[in-house]
């Protein structure tokens, strides 16, 4: 599930962090990195399983409902909702089950807050048309739930509230996680069980490897990579480049010159992205104009070969 986008920015985090607490052993900085995807991997199971605490709120709902229908003579309400097969098969789930043991939020205790997310699935217009329709199909019941995470859960500011008070990296790690999220949610099918499995913490062993490689190399090669930024500033002292900005290029050419089977430009292009996110507005154009002369000076002095 972790994958390697989100090891370079863990990566660029822990060192910047690292170079403002001086911690300079790089034992501790990767101790750290694993930790920092480690909460990553349970800020995953934590959004799984606020989709099954609002179905269960529903269901407490649906049986006041039902015993109140029974004691004026009214028809049952409907149990589509409660009876979701797509549901049924993620509550029961037991890697989640396992998972959740160790999650830093128990939406149990967030009974309030689980309610307003509850009501406003209620007040949806998908799922008016899904409690509308008549007994659909298993696909149609994963797709309330996708529709469920897509449009009430992702980009809440109130969310995204409650989960920097439990980790304060959680929303940076939000946009990456909602995307595996919604691809777990299309990988279940009917025929699926209790074992159905959800996203590993790391694809392979390579990326794991990979994130160990990259935490290592750039702080065992932090004064090399400076000398080189500064070799590379012109006209500008490098101790007035912001602090952000080195730290970006110090990861990238940790990974530029670690890593000769990923190519040049997407290691690149990979941190120009993560300085738009990160730094100033001027930072990307700065930083890829200098990893990509202090790369050319490296191919030129045989110091970097590439196999891709």
């Amino acid at each position: 599930m972790i994958n390697r986008k989100l090891i370079r920015i863990k990566t660029v985090q822990v060192v910047y962090s690292c170079c403002l607490n001086d911690v300079r052993r790089p034992e501790d900085g990767e101790n750290i990195l694993l930790s920092s995807l480690g909460t990553a991997y349970d800020l995953y199971n934590t959004m799984l399983t606020l989709m099954v605490e609002i179905s269960r709120l529903g269901l407490r709902a649906h049986e006041a409902q039902a015993a109140r229908a029974k004691r004026l003579g009214l028809p049952e309400p409907s149990r589509k909702f409660v009876d979701n097969r797509f549901m049924l098969q993620l509550e029961s789930n037991r890697q989640l089950q396992d998972n959740r043991k160790n999650q830093r939020l128990d939406w149990t205790n967030e009974e309030e807050f689980v309610r307003t997310l509850y009501n406003k699935v209620v007040d949806s217009d998908f799922y008016r048309e899904y409690m509308e329709s008549g007994m659909g199909s298993y696909e149609e019941d994963r797709e309330l739930w996708r529709k469920v995470y897509r449009y009430i859960i992702v980009d809440n500011d109130d969310i995204d509230e409650l989960l920097e008070d439990v980790n304060i990296f959680w929303n940076d790690d939000r946009h990456i996680i909602d995307t595996f999220v919604l691809k777990t949610i299309n990988r279940f099918t009917k025929e699926g069980d209790d074992n159905h499995p959800l996203l590993p913490e790391f694809r392979d062993d390579e990326d794991l490897e990979f994130a160990r490689r990259l935490i290592l190399q750039a702080m065992n090669g932090a004064e090399y990579y400076r000398n080189l930024i500064s070799q590379n500033t012109r006209n500008w002292d490098v101790e007035r480049v912001p602090l952000m900005d080195r730290v970006i290029m110090q990861v990238a050419l940790a990974e530029i010159t670690s890593c000769p089977t990923i190519p040049l430009s997407v290691s690149i292009n990979e941190y120009i992205e993560i300085a738009k996110s990160y730094s100033t507005p001027n930072s990307a154009r700065y930083i890829n104009a200098t990893l990509d002369n202090i790369s050319k000076k490296l191919i030129a002095e045989r110091k970097l070969i590439k196999n891709a």
